[in-house]
């Protein structure tokens, strides 16, 4: 039986930022890091909205946190009893992730005895306006109780504040009082409203309260030994962008979340979270520990899933806060698109159909370096504005920001829209999404890639020069083997789109379609794509970019140690790396990974036993890419340990927090989407081949068996695998 339940036993302040991100809960409309309720801005709470940026002066531009609408704390014969402040007897922390629930129970000890607080909360995945909450209050004595809860205004932000023209009101429209917060965005005046309400079935007195910035509640009881006094909340977020009526919409969804009650509710959001699982489950027989931690990673990915809208990605950090300003980057296309495709293709299309929606601030991004086609943003939020800094890194010894070229040089990121687009067709065999506008964005995406080349007068090939590939430790490199052959494959996917959107009558209008596609064909010919090395001792390895071989040849611990400041970046003009070989994340293993059907054998093991040593892993979405490729080697047990890496960045923590004297702490969701490929397409060696599901298991010891639901071209199938042997059923038959 799957475990699905995570605990945190004792109490360790220092430990917030972490288990904030390992608690998370969310509904793709908003995510509520795994904070304490009565946790302040020091201790980062925060309720983080999808989709909506703000700027404030010159600081990052970066989503929005909302007000708190979950603070809570207690009083007990007129003393505040709260972590950090009072010590625990005992703390407890647990998160449900098959139903995402998060729960506290908490036992202090004062003078007349000990009282214990028990919480639950949801994010609504029925509601997605919706948060649910639940209070149980005990004690071993007569106590004198009050529980103050309600709206925390003083937000947490990380360059801020975001939130102007705080109102803070109280109504009578629901029995107990509702609490009504109203406010708006500094940079475009977005509405925004949270209210609160509460319930008890117990004899209490309500009072609202006024303290610091928060509207409060304060809900007085006398407990009884050997009885707990319950209190239900609820509270509802609502914004000028999806409603004309925010504060209406919202007091409207708190009356009928206070009729139906918290189990009602709790029961419906469960039902939403069971539908999903359905499709998405992954058993794994004979490994506990892997099946929980696979479950966990898509449990992530379900919570920051943008189901309530037609067009919306996912932040490279999901909605565990600000951190690298809640942009969509490259994860998502190469890393979390593949979970839903294969199961939940609506979301799959959603996530794409983002990409074609924000073609024209790409258009224009292509322009402004003087380049034709579509150069999408680095870092992208809404309208594909690119909100990546040219100073993203700040030196640690002199406090001054570093010039870096993420967003000017690494122009894969166009290549994996166009790869994203045609993954998601080709699994799904929906064509649909190749309309006039997706056309477009394959066409535009080629077209850039085209004004992008280079040819040396005395060789024949093209070049692409000065970029960045996946390895951000080595900038402006020339000929990066995976920018290449990623180029090269979005110009002969332009070819194969053009021919059909000529037979479809989808082509942009006044677009030379015979010109362009003998345009493209010739510079995916003529593109320069590096080759395996016949050097002594580098047989069969590709050279990553051009004189990566002719670099320092040294170690991960020898350069490690040359460290003089343990938050030091390693790249850029004097990082430690950047003259050796030692590379941040897999780069040509990545691109091994996507074209490994072009290669034999030998030559993908000599390029994952060359990179792997020199990889410092420095990003969570490098050991994914090394697990993958060891499947493809027929090497299961050596992609085992990478495989948890990448399933358990969230569930066990220790990766990286700060780039710089910058924090970029936060969930993972390309870490869970890698370990999801991973065990499917790695482990269970699941793949389409001419438009059939196929799957040859490569399963590593510690796997007896496998089985999970998967959609390929319309049609939902079972996988079900026994040591090597593997059936597949589609669903219902």
């Amino acid at each position: 039986m799957a475990n699905w339940m995570i605990r945190e036993k004792g109490y360790q302040e220092s430990d917030a930022a972490t288990l904030g991100n390992r608690y998370l809960i969310g509904n793709g409309y908003i995510g509520i890091r795994g904070t304490l309720e009565e946790y302040e801005a020091d201790h980062l709470p925060a309720i983080n909205l999808a989709g909506i940026y703000d700027r404030v002066g010159e600081g990052w531009r970066e989503p929005i946190n909302l007000p708190n609408g979950c603070f809570t704390y207690l009083k007990v014969d007129e003393d505040i009893y709260r972590l950090p402040e009072r010590e625990p007897v005992s703390h407890e922390m647990t998160l449900d992730h098959r139903h995402g629930v998060f729960g506290r129970e908490t036992v202090w000890h004062t003078p007349r005895g000990n009282i214990t607080l028990k919480t639950e909360r949801f994010a609504s995945m029925h509601e997605k306006n919706l948060i649910g909450m639940r209070f149980r209050i005990s004690a071993d004595f007569h106590a004198d109780v009050e529980l103050l809860t309600g709206i925390d205004c003083d937000v947490w932000d990380l360059n801020g504040p975001h939130l102007e023209d705080i109102l803070m009101e109280e109504s009578g429209d629901i029995a107990g009082g509702e609490l009504i917060v109203s406010t708006h965005t500094h940079e475009a005046g977005i509405p925004i409203v949270v209210t609160e309400c509460i319930h008890s079935d117990a004899s209490v007195e309500i009072k609202s309260k006024r303290k610091e910035m928060k509207l409060l509640h304060r809900i007085c009881l006398i407990t009884k030994p050997g009885e707990s006094a319950v209190i239900e909340k609820w509270v509802a977020v609502y914004t000028g962008k999806e409603s004309y009526e925010p504060r209406k919409e919202a007091t409207d969804l708190l009356k009928r979340a206070y009729s139906d009650g918290f189990e009602t509710q709790l029961k419906l959001h469960m039902e939403c979270w069971e539908k999903l699982w359905k499709h998405s489950e992954v058993v794994i027989k004979g490994d506990e520990i892997a099946e929980q931690a696979v479950n966990y990673s898509l449990y992530h990915l379900h919570s920051i899933a943008p189901r309530h809208t037609q067009s919306l990605s996912i932040p490279a950090r999901g909605l565990s806060g600000q951190t690298y300003k809640g942009a969509v980057f490259w994860d998502t296309e190469m890393f979390m698109l593949d979970f839903f495709i294969m199961t939940d293709p609506a979301t799959a299309r959603t996530l794409m159909k983002y990409r074609i929606d924000t073609l024209e601030g790409a258009i224009a991004k292509a322009a402004s370096y003087g380049y034709e086609g579509a150069f999408y943003a680095w870092e992208s939020q809404e309208g594909g504005y690119d909100a990546c800094s040219d100073y993203n890194v700040t030196d640690v010894f002199t406090g001054r920001p570093m010039r870096t070229f993420f967003r000017d040089k690494q122009v894969h990121i166009t290549a994996a829209v166009a790869y994203g687009i045609l993954r998601y067709v080709e699994w799904t065999g929906d064509k649909t999404i190749l309309d006039k506008d997706g056309v477009r964005t394959i066409i535009e995406c080629a077209r850039f890639y085209h004004s992008l080349l280079l040819k040396p007068v005395e060789k024949y090939r093209y070049e692409i020069r000065d970029v960045i590939g996946p390895d951000e430790y080595h900038e402006r490199v020339n000929n990066n083997g995976y920018t290449n052959r990623m180029a090269k494959y979005t110009l002969e996917a332009a070819v194969r789109v053009i021919g059909e959107a000529n037979v479809e009558g989808t082509l942009p209008e006044g677009f030379d379609a015979d010109e362009w596609k003998k345009n493209f064909a010739v510079a995916a010919e003529r593109l320069y794509i590096p080759t395996p090395s016949n050097r002594p001792g580098k047989e069969g390895v590709i050279e990553q970019f051009d004189g990566y071989f002719d670099l320092e040849d040294t170690t991960l611990d020898e350069v490690r140690g040359r460290l003089l400041h343990e938050k030091e970046y390693w790249g850029g003009a004097y990082g430690v790396a950047s003259h050796t070989q030692i590379i941040k994340q897999a780069d040509v293993v990545t691109w091994l990974n996507l074209f490994d059907r072009e290669y034999d054998i030998q030559t993908l093991r000599a390029n994952w036993d060359y990179y792997e040593p020199r990889t410092e892993h420095g990003s969570s979405l490098s050991a994914g890419m090394y697990a993958m490729l060891a499947c493809k080697i027929g090497e299961p047990d050596k992609a085992y340990p990478f495989f948890l890496k990448s399933a358990m960045a969230d569930l066990k923590g220790g990766g990286k927090e700060w780039a710089g004297l910058v924090y970029i702490g936060g969930t993972h969701p390309a870490a869970a989407g890698a370990a999801y490929m991973t065990a499917i397409e790695g482990f269970a060696g699941v793949s389409v081949v001419d438009g059939e599901l196929k799957v040859r298991p490569s399963l590593p010891r510690s796997i007896t068996g496998m089985e999970f639901n998967c959609y390929c071209r319309g049609v939902e199938y079972k996988v079900s695998i026994d040591g090597g042997n593997a059936e597949i059923t589609p669903v219902g038959s």
